[in-house]
């Protein structure tokens, strides 16, 4: 009869001992996953604010020139006769860019931009006259300049979408990323044509 108690006994003792290290067990997976929930969500948040932040700054860039651009177009249009076309395109790629639903119609835009002003540069080295006002090289300094800031905020920008988008696709952060709906960005790409646009150096 004591045998059989004490049997008894020690098998409660071992199946609570062995239900403890299948919690504990359970426990620690339940953590371990808890762990990388909450760095992989945050992570990929992260690297979205990121590329928000960089795209605030190519805005604020691509915002002075578009306001440099009426400007110029004055001036140019005012020393001049260039063909309607070139100033069309010009005024067109400017409304768009400023009524732009979304990110990606905004890269769309900026590279149209950068293609108008690219022919109005080419045709302004025809006028020596028109280069020689301080009007139109005050506008030139200041168009260069930024053209410069533009170039590096695209340049921080791309970069803050290439590691995003790692994180969006790949394994197994693509399991989050899937499960939360971040979506991989789009880069900015040069357009055809965009090495020599727009060039504003006329020394």
């Amino acid at each position: 009869m004591e045998n059989r108690e004490s049997n008894t006994q020690l098998f409660i003792l071992h199946y609570t001992i062995r239900m403890n290290k299948t919690l504990w067990i359970i426990l620690g997976i339940v953590a371990v996953l808890g762990l990388w929930l909450w760095s992989g969500y945050n992570g990929l948040i992260t690297g979205r604010e990121s590329v928000t932040a960089s795209w605030a700054q190519v805005e604020t860039q691509y915002q002075r020139r578009v306001d440099l651009v009426p400007n110029l177009v004055s001036t140019v249009k005012g020393a001049a006769d260039f063909e309607q076309e070139t100033f069309t395109a010009i005024t067109e790629a400017r409304s768009r860019w400023q009524t732009a639903p979304s990110r990606n119609d905004r890269i769309a835009a900026a590279g149209e931009m950068e293609t108008a002003l690219s022919r109005l540069m080419v045709s302004v080295e025809n006028y020596p006259q028109l280069q020689a006002t301080q009007a139109f090289r005050d506008l030139m300094t200041q168009l260069e300049g930024t053209e410069n800031r533009i170039g590096t905020a695209r340049r921080d920008y791309n970069e803050s979408v290439r590691g995003y988008n790692l994180r969006v696709k790949r394994f197994p952060s693509n399991i989050l990323a899937g499960i939360f709906s971040f979506d991989a960005e789009q880069f900015f790409e040069a357009q055809a044509g965009a090495e020599t646009a727009p060039k504003v150096d006329f020394e």
